[in-house]
């Protein structure tokens, strides 16, 4: 008989005791409805503070198909899902958040589209419940990005989404402090391909993205996929030198040959230094932005440091790790 194929399903958690259990009973329900997939479930539980690592640990001991993985401090949201990306070994793995507002059951329809060729399926989002402020933010990020990035990222993409074995091998090797998953996967090529989907409201719990995290996020994503931030500095410090060049040369010919008598100018010269105070401290805080990031690269400081981990972390027996290929790997 031919092996089920094993899926892997990745749930970042941070303090989500009302939503974790019944983010395990829907995935679970999800794949008993599909024959011929075993599943892998791994938590990543971001050093909850409530109950949320006590109801995960329950879960692990009562499903051997559960794995938890519970570092020792808040690694942030990216750092903590990649490490949960580098130790899941399906044939594919799904991310999905725990508070279910990407709906598992489009599982499904994912894996049919990875069965078709595709090695990454990412969820695009039709509609969101958030209020109208933090849906035009979001539209307008997205648009950002596909602007300015050199690589090309999909438009109103967000964290639900599937990634074949391929892109695993491909994570295991990144030690970056500092990741942006949807556009490191994005800049990885392969054949990608959108779900268009409405995202649910949470139903339970709070949000842990308020808008500052957000703009946080959007920063790492724009600063770790272009380089467009600095060269806005270097065309606006040529420009504003060239202007002041002209301007010089104007004031230089009209004083030596026409004999123009210039007022001091006392609040012009005021307002010309102020500009140039503010346009250095724009432009060095960006360079900082940089320089901030590769200083924390090359500290060489460690990987979140996991505290305890439950579940089997050896191969896993439905198959074996190698280069048969996904076809091979499916069964």
């Amino acid at each position: 008989m031919t092996a089920p194929t094993l899926v892997s399903v990745i749930v970042p958690a941070f303090n989500e005791e009302a939503t974790v259990e019944r983010a395990y009973r829907e995935i679970t329900a999800v794949f008993e409805a599909l024959p011929g997939h075993a599943l892998e479930l791994i938590f990543t539980d971001n050093h909850s503070t409530d109950a949320t690592f006590a109801i995960l640990r329950r879960i692990a001991g009562a499903d051997p198909r559960v794995r938890v993985v519970r570092f020792s401090r808040n690694n942030g949201y990216e750092r903590s899902l990649l490490v949960g990306y580098q130790r899941a070994r399906g044939a594919c793995a799904v991310q999905i958040d725990c508070d279910l507002q990407d709906p598992p059951r489009l599982i499904p329809e994912m894996l049919a589209l990875w069965r078709e060729g595709h090695q990454v399926v990412y969820g695009v989002r039709r509609a969101l419940p958030d209020g109208p402020v933090t849906t035009r933010l979001r539209r307008i990020f997205y648009a950002g990005m596909q602007a300015l990035s050199d690589d090309e990222l999909p438009r109103d993409a967000g964290e639900f989404r599937l990634v074949d074995a391929c892109i695993l091998a491909e994570l295991r090797k990144v030690d970056d402090t500092s990741p942006y998953l949807r556009g490191l996967i994005s800049a990885m090529g392969f054949s990608q391909v959108g779900l268009p989907y409405d995202r649910e409201a949470r139903v339970a719990g709070q949000s842990k993205f308020p808008l500052s995290k957000m703009l946080g996020l959007a920063l790492d994503g724009l600063l770790n996929h272009s380089l467009m931030p600095l060269r806005v500095a270097s065309i606006t410090g040529l420009t504003v030198g060239i202007c002041t060049f002209v301007l010089t040369l104007v004031y230089l010919a009209g004083r030596l040959v026409f004999g123009q008598s210039w007022p001091a100018g006392f609040a012009t010269t005021t307002m010309l230094l102020l500009l140039g105070i503010t346009l250095n401290a724009i432009f060095l805080g960006i360079i900082g932005e940089y320089l901030g990031r590769i200083f924390r690269q090359v500290k060489g400081r460690p990987r979140p440091i996991v505290e305890v981990e439950i579940g089997c972390a050896g191969p896993h027996p439905l198959r074996a790790v190698g280069e048969g290929g996904r076809d091979e790997m499916r069964g």
